[in-house]
């Protein structure tokens, strides 16, 4: 079990071509202000699909699907193993 309640950084998202933020409970439960910023808004998405057309090249919001939590997950799990067999090597 982790000894935090929640953690989070903020990313330039390749998905959004934006800065989001990527915030991880010790459940191991997510939450990403991209997604909650795209999926909540008709307006946002529009905006989005715009952005794509300017840049020509497709954004989208993968949510839990995307490759930044992912990897962000994987290195909290990775520190927490980490720590883990640290502690059994001082007993």
């Amino acid at each position: 079990m982790s000894d935090w309640q929640v953690t989070a950084v903020t990313i330039s998202c390749p998905n959004v071509a934006e800065e989001v933020t990527i915030a991880i409970k010790s459940d191991w439960s997510v939450r990403c202000s991209g997604f909650e910023k795209y999926a909540s808004s008709r307006r946002a998405r529009l905006a989005l699909v715009d952005r794509s057309l300017t840049i020509k090249r497709v954004l989208e919001c993968k949510n839990v699907d995307c490759n930044q939590i992912t990897e962000y997950i994987q290195k909290l799990q990775t520190e927490e193993n980490h720590k883990t067999e640290s502690a059994g090597d001082k007993k």
